[in-house]
């Protein structure tokens, strides 16, 4: 996702750039063709959120899958 997609809704550019790191975080975790339904379905909750942060639990959650991510 381009910054450029996120001006219309109104976030500041702080804001674009973490909506920006969280989508390449979740972009990089589904490149891998061996996801599970459950992790799956975790990071389409995560990219379609309307906000450009994630709670702690969530960000717990995603660490988690990039942690398994990188183990195989």
């Amino acid at each position: 996702m381009r910054i450029d997609h996120l001006k219309p809704l109104n976030y500041l550019e702080s804001e674009c750039q973490q909506m920006q790191l969280l989508c390449d975080r979740i972009h990089k975790l589904r490149e891998n063709e061996n996801l599970e339904d459950a992790r799956s379905a975790m990071l389409k909750y995560l990219g379609e959120l309307k906000r450009p942060y994630l709670t702690a639990v969530e960000e717990k959650l995603l660490s988690v899958l990039e942690s398994e991510y990188r183990e195989r």
